[in-house]
Order: C-alpha cells, then structure tokens, then sequence
C-alpha cells in the first residue's frame, strides 16, 4: 500500500475523460453545458455518474431531495463517513467544470483508492448535490439547504419553474426522489473541490486556493413607480422617469460597495423595466441588489445605506420606492482543522498556493453548518465562470483532486 506522501497522486487522464464524457451529456449551444436541475438531462448525468460509482465499488444513497451519496467502507463501522462532493447540474449556459469538477473529483479519489488497495478507518462519500444552482428553481443550494435545516422540503417542493412546474413534482417525474429522510446523515468533514469564478489564483500564478472563508450575501428587491409617458411628447421637467431613478440607485450602489473595499461587492443582476417599450418612459422598474462580503456588519451597513440612499433619490424625484429582502446568507467561515488539512496537503505535494475567500455561495457554505468542512479551489482561465466558454486545465483538475485526496486521507486515516 502506497504512503501517503507526495508520490500519492489521482489519475489525471482518467480524471478528465470523465468531465469530457460526462460534458456530452446536456451540450450547450457555444461548447458548454446546459444541463439544469431535474430535467431529463440531469437524469442521464445522474445515470451515468450512479454507474460509475457502482462500478467502483460503491453503493449508491439516494434522498428525499434527490441528493446522491456514493458510499465506500471504511474498516471501523462506528466511524463516521468523511463527505466529498459538488454538483452535477450547470446554468443554462454553464461551463463543463463548475460543480461538475467537485464531484467527478471524489470519484477519482475511490478510483485511485481502489487502484492501491488503500483503505480507512472512516467511510467515504462521494455526493451529488441536487439544484446547486438554482437557476430553474430559487434559491441557489437548494437541497444541501434542506439537508442543514435551512429550508423545509415541502417549502423546497414547492418551487416553480418559469412555466409553473413545481420541483417536488419534476423530481418525481425524472425518477431521482428517494427515499431516506434529508439530513438523517451525519458527517465527519465534508471537503468540496471547485473551480475558483474569480481571477485571483491565475493572476497570483498559483495552483491550489485553500478557502478560509465564504462571503456573506443579501439580496434586496428593489420597486421603484413612476409614471409611464411618450418618450417624445413629455416634457423633461414633468416626467416621472422610472429608468432614470434606478441609474441613479445603482451609482449609488457601486459607491456604496467601493466604501466598503477591498472586499465587499455589489450590483445588479436582475433588472425588469415595464411596459419595456422603444416609446414609453418607464413607468415602473423592479431589480434586485446583490451586496456580498465576508463580514456580517459590512452586509448589514450596505443594506441599511442603500435604503437610506435609494429614498432620498426617489424622494426628490416625487417616485415611491419599496424594498423587499428576498434572500441570503451570512459569511461562513470553514472549520480550521480541515482547512489545514487542504494546507497541508497542498505543502506536502508541493503546489502553489493561498487562502482565498469563496466570492460565490457553494452547498459547503451550508454542510459547514451540520459538519466540518473546507473548500479548495483550482484556477480558472480569465476568472470566467458560468458561461460555456469556461476553461481549466487539465494540470489544475489534477492538482485540485490531488490535495483533495491527501486532505481526505489524512481525515479518514488510512489503516493497513
């Protein structure tokens, strides 16, 4: 049996024939992935990742919120598992490596186990988070949210698509609703691998990102009323121009983020205009504030600005103005024991690396609250995420997988 120490590595190759098999499945129209939550084609990526696992050796879990759970025996059976793992489903326009990468990581991690006979006192699990990224059904971390106590299931069974398909019913339909009660499982650790969406590890020319902390987020729905008007026969000085309060809040908006340097954000990223005509003034607007930060006070001091700011423009303007918090959570900072086991591991192999803060919200940020965790992430080229020109290299998903193993290693101790 191989030792651990820095001749312990995955098998690349294998490793990145599984992301290229598993990204035909769902292509995307631009070289990406569009494989969202319960549809049809997450069912086949589910199908073929179940396969893989049983062919490794594993069995396969499977929850009342479609959560997968690929178990492998550990030698003590009164030892909690250590928990590894992502997620299968992308945007609609997604790249074929966020989420994706996470998991197909944890199976490499059993395959190369299996290949030298390696085993632990703890069990290992290799999981498939369901609707990670809620882009069909809001919120985002939908089911690992249910699996910490964040949200009911019947609240999470209850959300609708854009064409009014709850997800309780489509889960049913695709044939991936279990049956073990969400959360019964309990977790040594859970360590999940990501790819970076952000420049920071390419720019810096290092390899491994070993996450210390995840960003807390809010998001406030802002509703501004105006007055709809022709474009060409109101006089400025009468027009009660929705469109131009709402420039006017997101100035504000950027300042208000900018205040808060050099970690806090802010933006939007949902914005509807009514009646969105080439000849009407808008006469009402509705969009959503996204502010993020690693500390509580930050988010909470931007919130309270953008109120008092939002008021005064519209005040002076003769607009109303409404806000409504329609979601978030608040900074994670990941368990120390294991975020210096990815340290370690990076150090012992050899690979360039730094602590990160996670700018994204991950199905860790909400384990972290049931269980130990950690994050690690690997570089992705110009930071793009999220989009179907995404791009790793096949060297940062080795690298990755590789610290991923020896953190996971050290956790579950491995015994003769």
């Amino acid at each position: 049996m191989a030792a651990i120490g820095e001749n312990l590595k995955i098998n690349s190759e294998r490793l990145w024939d599984s992301l290229m098999e598993m990204a035909k499945i769902g292509p995307g129209v631009a070289g990406g992935n569009n494989r969202q939550t319960v549809t049809d084609e997450d069912s086949e990526g589910r199908h073929l990742f179940q396969d893989w696992c049983k062919a490794a050796g594993c069995t396969m879990g499977l929850d009342q919120m479609g959560n997968m759970f690929a178990h492998r025996d550990g030698t003590d059976p009164d030892a909690l598992p250590i928990y590894v793992g992502s997620h299968l489903d992308t945007q609609p326009t997604g790249g074929k490596y966020d989420g994706v990468l996470g998991v197909l990581s944890g199976l490499e991690l059993l395959r190369t186990m299996n290949d030298l006979d390696i085993k632990t006192k703890h069990p290992i699990v290799v999981t498939n988070w369901t609707n990670e990224e809620g882009t069909r059904y809001a919120p985002a971390m939908l089911s690992s949210g249910v699996f910490a106590g964040i949200h009911t299931q019947d609240w999470a069974y209850d959300r609708v698509d854009a064409e009014g398909k709850a997800f309780g019913d489509e889960l049913q339909r695709i044939g991936w609703r279990g049956d073990e009660e969400v959360g019964a499982r309990k977790m040594h650790a859970f360590f999940e691998l990501h790819i970076e969406q952000g420049p920071i590890l390419e720019a810096e020319g290092k390899q491994i990102g070993v996450v210390t902390h995840g960003q807390g987020l809010s998001w406030t729905q802002v509703t501004i009323t105006g007055k709809d008007a022709h474009t060409g026969s109101t006089p400025m000085p009468m027009r009660k121009n929705a469109g131009l309060a709402m420039a006017r809040v997101l100035n504000k908006v950027e300042e208000i983020a900018l205040s808060h340097a050099p970690h806090a954000v802010g933006a939007a990223g949902h914005i509807d205009v009514y009646p969105n005509s080439r000849n009407v003034i808008p006469g009402k607007v509705v969009f959503t504030i996204d502010f993020r930060s690693p500390d509580l006070a930050v988010i909470t001091d931007m919130e309270a600005c953008l109120r008092v700011e939002a008021q005064a423009i519209c005040d002076a303007m003769g607009m109303e103005i409404e806000f409504e918090k329609v979601g978030g959570f608040d900074p994670v900072a990941f368990d120390e024991t294991c975020v210096q086991a990815v340290r370690s591991a990076a150090e012992r192999l050899g690979y360039s690396h730094m602590d990160l803060i996670s700018g994204a919200g991950h199905d860790a940020c909400w384990i972290n609250k049931v269980a130990p965790t950690a994050m690690i992430m690997c570089p992705c080229v110009d930071g793009l995420s999220h989009n179907e020109t995404e791009e790793i290299s096949q060297e940062w998903a080795a690298a990755g997988t590789d610290v991923l193993l020896h953190a996971v290693l050290e956790t579950a101790i491995i015994t003769t």
